[in-house]
């Protein structure tokens, strides 16, 4: 009686669907880094569904700020709400991209608390795949912010005399400058890996940075030693850099530089301890 080899696919009705992943003799090929990035982008967008608060938190705070200090002290500032609208709009858009980084290092802080990160540690694809998948679905939510703040002030009259290559600029600025504070938050998150402990941090740290800066008002009417604060704080080079764009302001190269500096410097020390943290975990 013959019996079939060790290893041989079965033939006819003993056949199995699952037979071509089983197979010893196939191998799957390994997913290249763009594809295993673009997957983890895709599912950290998906996880979305399941916490609309990053969504919500994304449109609402752009709407809140712009509307209510355009309208609150817009007379008071600038004569005229329109008169502000021309300087508050593009710091809002800075500081609304700013706030919303922090729900990329909370997300972060869950998949470790629930143990989804050990499980894509494991598996044969780019250790950097996790960490820049974030990255894109990140990008996503500040473009989607970015849009809310420029359509909402030109519904309330706000004309950039930079046109659309300003809009455009402004917003690559602040959304690389978002992207890197994303990879500070990546950092604590793997360090204290509890969402809500990452939010209350990034809270204590961005409040400061935007209120203390030249997003609501010039800092020539504050007291000597917060305008010095003001000066080297990194919110106020990009509002300066997004402002100069929009409106087509003169002396633009010295902010858009101070502001890729800064993003250049934040991403050169969180990138690599992010990946090191990333390896090192467990």
């Amino acid at each position: 009686m013959n019996t079939p080899a060790a290893g041989t696919r079965p033939s006819g009705a003993q056949a199995h669907p699952l037979d071509d992943l089983l197979h010893a003799g196939r191998r799957r090929r390994r997913a290249g880094a763009l594809t295993a990035s673009a997957t983890f982008g895709r599912r950290a967008m998906l996880k979305i569904k399941h916490d609309p608060k990053q969504l919500v938190d994304s449109a609402a705070i752009p709407i809140l700020f712009t509307v209510l200090f355009t309208y609150l002290f817009g007379g008071a500032v600038s004569g005229s709400p329109a008169g502000y609208l021309r300087f508050l709009l593009p710091g809002t858009l800075s500081m609304s991209i700013a706030i919303v980084t922090m729900y990329g290092g909370a997300r972060l802080a869950q998949d470790v608390t629930t143990g989804a990160f050990d499980r894509f540690r494991s598996l044969s694809v780019w250790r950097g795949a996790f960490v820049v998948g974030g990255l894109l679905s990140d990008a996503a939510r500040y473009l989607f912010a970015a849009a809310i703040v420029v359509v909402l002030g030109l519904a309330m009259g706000y004309r950039p005399d930079g046109g659309v290559l300003g809009v455009l600029g402004a917003v690559a600025l602040v959304v690389a400058f978002g992207l890197s504070l994303s990879l500070l938050w990546a950092v604590l998150a793997l360090l204290v890996p509890d969402p809500a402990v990452v939010i209350s941090i990034a809270n204590v740290v961005l409040m400061p940075l935007s209120f203390a800066s030249n997003i609501f008002v010039q800092p020539r009417t504050m007291p000597g030693w917060l305008q010095a604060f003001v000066e080297v704080n990194p919110l106020s080079h990009v509002a300066t850099a997004a402002r100069a764009l929009m409106n087509d302001e003169g002396g633009t190269g010295g902010s858009v530089v101070w502001s890729l500096v800064a993003t250049a410097v934040i991403a050169a020390v969180c990138a690599p301890l992010t990946l090191h943290l990333y390896g090192r975990r467990g």
